[in-house]
């Protein structure tokens, strides 16, 4: 599409609203921001974009020159039932996601990732893996650098991996990957997204044009996903941490193994993995089967697996002090991803918890508690729920707190050596943060201040 005096309307000024921008107009589009924050709010925002001809219309101006706009770009943030996307839908305007309009322009190879939990580090595990490969790799996505962003630099021949979410795959309509993995299936987003069965819906979004020399990358142990994937027209391959498959990836005498064309290719020894937890091994074998079905030899693939640290947010050591260990989970923004980063701790735990409530049921959570979680500390708008679902549950060892910092003093009061505080919210940042990054780092700056 030719965008060259063309009005495009873009709804939201988080990093993909202004990457969006950025790049529409220096296309030559008419650019109308619409965004929700007064001016006071958006001082980065409006700074990278100084200099760019836009129209802003902020905080309650609602008065957008719809009979104008040829198209509508939502940031992911924004719910489709937002007064101004309504508008135009109602108006017949096309409303699609960055996302979608990054595809449209994007030359490189592209490969896709969802799931309700291990996105982001399977997403940078597999460009580890295919930069081993001798791959040029760009890495992008909800994974913090916007798709849009390295569109102006891949060329035809690279690849790009990006981490997708449902809200992103809300508004897509041409969108097709290469490869399309989903990793698993849980609770997540009903605050938004109402219904398991629309969660689903958006996930499987992610390979509706794919077709039959494509590639959807499954897990074989999740049932729901399982069924998702009968509709799909490109290969199906699996991976899975509990079955040996003919075809796909799979633990064997723990070892990574991947079977293809009657062919068994051992990866790497699941002890040599460096990330800790269960569900990392599941992870690692989607991003080893990812990283096969585009070519990447098996040795280059073991050599990259073997290498891979983590990821930042996402069960990271911080610190050791006085005998307990501490560790940042705060892309945890779900009850399941809490659950297997209290799965993956060897020590008694005390858990810091809450947030943002999107509307879960906390009570499977609860149940993990006994046996390893010593002491919960919450914070943050869900406490009072997850409070009351615990106590129900017959879990009593509860301390409610103000602050994050507020938060780590108590969890350091209440360990003893041997003992290890886990920051894994099993909730959304954004009632007391920008994201779960900020909320990290705070973590563990926090974390660092008990050393004073």
């Amino acid at each position: 599409m030719e965008y060259n005096d063309k009005t495009v309307l873009i709804v939201g000024l988080a990093r993909s609203g202004i990457a969006a921008a950025k790049f529409l107009s220096k296309r030559g589009a008419c650019v109308v921001v619409k965004e929700d924050k007064p001016p006071g709010q958006l001082k980065y925002a409006l700074e990278k974009l100084q200099g760019l001809n836009i129209e802003y219309h902020l905080k309650d101006d609602y008065d957008i020159p719809f009979d104008e706009c040829s198209l509508v770009v939502v940031s992911p943030g924004v719910p489709l039932d937002h007064p101004t996307v309504a508008t135009a839908q109602a108006n017949n305007i096309p409303v699609i996601s960055e996302l979608e309009l990054a595809y449209r322009h994007c030359p490189a190879q592209l490969i896709a990732i969802t799931g309700t939990n291990g996105k982001t580090t399977t997403t940078a595990l597999t460009g580890e893996i295919l930069k081993a490969g001798g791959r040029k790799t760009y890495v992008a996505g909800n994974i913090g650098i916007p798709l849009i962003e390295v569109v102006e630099d891949a060329r035809i021949g690279d690849v790009v991996v990006c981490e997708v979410s449902s809200f992103q795959l809300e508004t897509v309509h041409l969108f097709n990957p290469y490869i399309a993995a989903i990793l698993n299936i849980t609770e997540d987003h009903l605050n938004r997204h109402k219904t398991m069965e629309n969660y689903l819906r958006m996930k499987t979004k992610i390979f509706q044009n794919q077709g039959p020399d494509q590639f959807l990358v499954i897990n074989r142990d999740d049932n729901v996903l399982v069924d998702g994937a009968s509709k799909a027209k490109a290969k199906v391959m699996y991976f899975s941490k509990k079955t040996n498959l003919k075809k796909g990836c799979y633990v064997e005498d723990d070892t990574i193994v991947i079977s293809m064309d009657n062919k068994k290719m051992p990866v790497c020894s699941v002890q040599d993995l460096k990330m800790p937890g269960e569900h990392n091994i599941e992870n690692a074998l989607a991003a080893c089967l990812i990283g096969f079905l585009a070519g990447v030899a098996v040795n280059d693939i073991g050599r990259a697996l073997i290498k891979f640290p983590g990821v930042e947010h996402r069960l990271e050591y911080v610190d050791t002090i006085g005998g307990v260990e501490y560790y940042n989970d705060s892309k945890g923004t779900n009850p399941e991803a809490s659950i297997k980063a209290i799965n993956a701790m060897a020590r008694p735990i005390i858990l810091i918890a809450g947030g943002m409530d999107k509307g879960s049921d906390f009570s499977p959570l609860i149940k993990h508690f006994f046996g390893k979680v010593k002491e919960l500390v919450l914070l943050g708008e869900a406490a009072n729920r997850i409070e009351a679902q615990a106590i129900r549950l017959g879990f009593k060892n509860i301390h409610k707190v103000s602050s994050l910092e507020e938060a780590v003093d108590k969890s350091s009061q209440l360990a003893q050596g041997g003992d290890c505080v886990l920051l894994s919210p099993a909730c959304a940042s954004w009632d007391m943060f920008k994201d779960f990054e900020e909320r990290g780092r705070l973590y563990k700056k926090a974390v660092g201040n008990l050393r004073r």
